[in-house]
């Protein structure tokens, strides 16, 4: 264990015991980990003198601490959100980290200024204004803000109004896109009214913004002011045909977040959806790394810390996957938002949602290859899903192989790897029974076929790609058996030995991958395994009808007593060796009879 540095040792017996965060620096005084704690004293002081550490990242960052320095704050919230704050400033290399935690834009509306405007910044400031965002997906931002440029007159000058005033409108309102409130020709009154449903419409409330313009239109022509009301027809029909296919989905209830979580090793992806007026209306997602040794409920406190609490627009009610140590600290920073755990039930499904797509974010920045190489390469998973072209993970995978010796005791097998691990529960194999002789394409039908149909009828999940050990021959005869069964459109995959071609059903021309490719390599695994499963089951029945075919040249040695006897002793020769005290054990024996059973043995043994 290395000695604490002086400079640390110093300032251990001196620590705060109340709540605060606390900084770990290396020698050149770079903040290496931000962390919190209830009792300063006690967490920090955990660090240093003790054998056992949690886990490997945590002794490589004891290792190379040359200082720390504490802040001391009211209460465990407050440490909350310092710490997220300093994780942002500092960016740790030991903390978990947002991918890309860069400045994400969002839509300001300056409701501060007497003619507010509406615009993209990247610079979040206490200035009055509104923030709409952070937007993760710029194209969706841009859409929004094309909305409300179309619909409402919003002036697009910087003129600081009423302090400043030009001579004469922009062409902004030649065009109609400005009603000139530069020169008074819409009043501030007006111009306020139509900001108000341009914050309503950013919110995700186009219903209410419809409502209002209705009224309004409704009010300017019982006034006689039909200019005014086709101005408002036309924007209630613009919005109208808007707000449909901003709908994703219609849900249950009112205003909520719901929050997803999806982790492969070291990265997770967390998607936020928002559901306004029982309207699901988006979804933004953030990626995390660095996450080794750190649990998930850890990586989830860090998101809601760091992204969530900052967001100046958030629902009355959060779903989160799972519950975290820190939720009640918190949900004291979340003003006006509860934290909901939903087990079962219309909220529980919100969250399935939302992990299908958390889980298919995260695949998907794998697969379009936006991590490093050198991550990639290790999970060959990835590597597979982009060599086969397929368009869904294969993490869970199904091999087939037949075994035949002769054209007799043929068998099949069927092994499950699971994120490319063997799962054994899940192997099975089978006695082929409909084909006689040696006929593979037939057997390999029956097996499929027979898998299938339990598969089914136990409602158990499906493989994400199945595999077959042979050529084109056996990958006819498996896509046959499942379509049959109605899942031809499954992947289907078959790897041949000889030249380690792998033919997918549907395409002309093999996949030819490198020897050296992690995704070749594991479907070898797999098919071997397979093979290896299949021989083993081949040579056990094999050994089966060897054993039994000599005892049934022994008189008085039913199926019965046959089965028994090669329970307990494996063969014929696992017999003659047990002695006849050991025999007269079984049940139906005594000794006499099993004296008889090892002279007959021994008489028809061969010489």
């Amino acid at each position: 264990m290395r000695p604490t540095p002086e400079s640390v040792a110093s300032k251990l017996p001196h620590l705060p015991d109340g709540p605060g965060v606390y900084l770990l620096k290396d020698a050149t005084g770079k903040t290496l980990y931000v962390g919190k704690a209830k009792r300063l004293r006690s967490r920090v002081r955990s660090y240093f003198g003790h054998d056992h550490l949690e886990s490997p990242k945590t002794r490589h960052l004891v290792a190379q601490i040359e200082d720390l320095e504490t802040i001391v704050v009211p209460s465990e919230a407050h440490a909350l959100i310092l710490e997220a704050n300093l994780i942002k400033e500092y960016r740790p290399r030991f903390n978990i980290a947002l991918r890309d935690d860069k400045s994400y834009p969002y839509i300001k509306v300056t409701i501060q200024e007497p003619f507010p405007r509406v615009y993209v910044t990247r610079q979040l400031q206490n200035d009055g204004a509104r923030y709409f965002g952070p937007f993760t997906d710029v194209g969706a931002m841009r859409r929004a803000l094309n909305v409300v440029k179309r619909i409402f007159t919003v002036r697009s000058c910087n003129y600081d109004m009423p302090r400043e005033m030009p001579e004469r409108p922009c062409l902004d309102y030649a065009i109609k896109r400005c009603k000139a409130p530069c020169i008074l020709a819409q009043s501030q009154q007006d111009y306020r009214s139509m900001i108000d449903e341009v914050l309503l419409f950013l919110e995700g409330r186009p219903g209410d913004v419809i409502r209002h313009i209705r009224d309004r239109m409704d009010l300017a022509a019982e006034e006689l002011d039909f200019e005014r009301a086709a101005e408002l027809r036309d924007a209630l029909q613009h919005i109208e045909q808007m707000e449909e296919p901003t709908v994703v989905l219609e849900v249950e209830g009112g205003d909520r977040d719901v929050i997803g979580y999806a982790r492969d090793a070291d990265e997770a992806c967390v998607a936020l959806l928002r559901v306004r007026g029982g309207k699901l209306l988006s979804r933004e997602h953030r990626f995390l790394e660095n996450l080794e040794g750190e649990e998930d409920t850890a990586v989830l406190s860090v998101y809601l810390a760091a992204s969530y609490a900052p967001l100046h627009e958030r629902a009355r009610e959060l779903l989160i996957p799972f519950d975290f140590e820190d939720r009640e600290l918190l949900e004291q920073s979340l003003i006006g938002t509860r934290i909901h755990v939903p087990q079962r039930g219309p909220r529980r499904e919100l969250i399935e949602l939302a992990e299908q797509n958390a889980r298919h974010l995260l695949e998907e920045l794998r697969l379009t290859g936006l991590e490093d190489r050198s991550t990639r390469a290790s999970d060959p998973v990835y590597d597979l899903a982009r060599e086969l072209g397929l368009q869904k993970l294969p993490r869970t995978i199904a091999c087939f192989d037949i075994s035949t010796a002769q054209g007799t005791d043929t068998v099949g097998s069927c092994v499950w790897f699971e994120n490319g691990r063997a799962k054994r529960a899940e192997y099975r194999k089978f006695k082929v029974k409909t084909v006689e002789g040696s006929d593979d394409f037939a057997s390999m039908r029956e097996v499929v076929t027979r898998y299938f149909q339990r598969r089914l009828g136990d409602e158990k999940p499906l493989p994400d790609l199945i595999v077959v050990d042979g050529g084109k021959g056996q990958l006819s005869a498996a896509h046959k058996a499942l379509s049959a069964l109605g899942l031809g459109e499954r992947p289907l995959a078959s790897l041949a030995k000889k030249e380690e071609e792998v033919f997918i059903w549907g395409r002309t021309d093999p996949v030819r991958m490198s020897r050296r490719s992690p995704a070749l390599r594991m479907l070898q695994q797999i098919r071997d395994e397979a093979h290896r499963f299949a021989i083993t089951y081949n040579r056990k029945r094999r050994t089966m009808r060897t054993v039994t075919s000599e005892l049934m040249q022994v008189p008085g040695i039913g199926p019965v007593k046959r089965r028994l006897l090669i329970r307990e002793f494996g063969s014929v020769q696992g017999v003659r060796d047990a002695g006849a005290e050991a025999i007269a054990k079984i049940p139906g024996f005594n000794t006499e009879r099993a004296r008889k059973l090892l002279d007959t043995l021994a008489a028809n043994s061969p010489m």
